[in-house]
């Protein structure tokens, strides 16, 4: 679980960084920021994923109730999101850890080049050791806001930068069989597989008047992470060090399992689930790099390229003979690809303008056929 964990999605909801709604609850970022700390001292890699600008935004303006008009959800979205990021930014200061705030939806997400941007921005960060703090882009947001919850962000991003497991802090202690607010007889469940339609009959709806998800959207959150392999825990926030005491392997909350590994789920995907859109002829050293090495696909190993693909999509790799050999997803277009084939990584800047990535296409984006 988190102990043998290396990269981590954090969720925290409103409930747990908010004073009931109404502002920012410092001091409880401020233990998040301890915890998060000593996580990083263990090298684990942390993306947080934390609600309450909107919140933030209300106390800011002064509204006692949440607003149902969606121009006055983005407002307080934007108000909120400047206090977010300045309150996370002063805490972990305190811990010498840098942070960056990023504002997704999922939008950007389904769409590939956008997706392939957020993924390169999320990496990067975390080589440089930066802690990226993500909410949801509620300004421009429409329909996210209205129906979305931060649950599905944080397993949308868990796909993204594939980690290893997803952890959503609640009020609640877990998933259990039925509401316990409700049934007094309702068992907490320790473990259980992500996926099983079972476990949505068991969640509830929506929770409190600050939160927009509920046990529901934690569900669906763990299916979603399972897809790329990531396990998820469901835990209460209001436990004591609760993300110390589970990196030491201490059972709390509930534990949904994936039923295949991270990389053999991402490798399926990418072999299974993409419409190829182009390809690239190989020579024999870029194919044996692939093939022999496990190396990434660089542009001086390409001697041809076919098709009319963008940034993100996918595009199968042939070697010599014209056998495919392999299929990934491709960081620069088809016609960027045409100008720095057969050159090295140092020369796309002076061709281009630009580097978008120093690989055509990375190995963890790439599956073997």
């Amino acid at each position: 679980m988190l102990k043998q964990a290396r990269r981590i999605v954090i969720k925290v909801g409103s409930s747990l960084v908010t004073n009931q709604g109404k502002g920012l609850n410092h001091v409880a970022l401020e233990e998040w920021a301890g915890q998060i700390a000593t996580l990083k001292h263990q090298a684990k890699e942390i993306i947080l994923v934390s609600s309450g600008a909107i919140a933030e935004g209300m106390q800011r303006l002064s509204w006692d109730s949440r607003p149902t008009a969606l121009y006055e959800l983005q407002a307080a979205a934007a108000v909120g999101q400047m206090g977010l990021a300045q309150a996370y930014a002063s805490v972990f200061s305190h811990y010498g850890l840098q942070t960056a705030q990023v504002l997704l939806t999922h939008e950007d997400l389904s769409n590939r080049k956008r997706y392939l941007n957020a993924r390169s921005t999320l990496t990067t960060l975390l080589k440089l050791n930066i802690i990226p703090i993500i909410n949801e882009n509620d300004t421009v947001a429409t329909d996210e806001i209205r129906f979305g919850d931060n649950d599905t962000l944080a397993a949308l991003v868990t796909n993204l930068i594939e980690a290893d497991i997803l952890v959503i802090l609640t009020d609640q202690a877990g998933l259990y069989t039925s509401d316990p607010r409700k049934n007094p007889d309702a068992q907490l469940l320790y473990q259980a597989t992500a996926g099983d339609p079972l476990l949505e009959k068991m969640a509830g709806g929506v929770g409190s008047n600050i939160s927009r998800g509920g046990m529901q959207s934690k569900v669906i959150a763990a299916k979603r992470a399972a897809r790329s392999g990531a396990d998820t825990l469901i835990a209460s926030g209001h436990e004591e060090n609760v993300l110390i005491r589970l990196s030491q392997g201490e059972v709390i909350g509930t534990h949904l399992q994936a039923k295949i590994p991270v990389l053999a789920a991402r490798k399926q995907w990418l072999a299974d689930y993409l419409q190829v859109r182009g390809s690239v002829r190989l020579d024999q050293g870029a194919a044996n790099a692939l093939i022999l090495d496990g190396k990434s696909l660089l542009p001086i190993g390409v001697t041809q390229v076919e098709g009319n693909f963008e940034r993100g999509e996918a595009v199968v790799c042939l070697n010599e003979e014209g056998k495919e050999i392999a299929r990934g997803l491709i960081n620069y277009n088809a016609m960027e690809t045409q100008r720095i084939l057969k050159t090295t990584t140092h020369e796309i800047e002076n061709i281009l303008g630009y580097v978008a990535e120093p690989e055509l296409i990375h190995r963890n984006n790439l599956v073997l056929l």
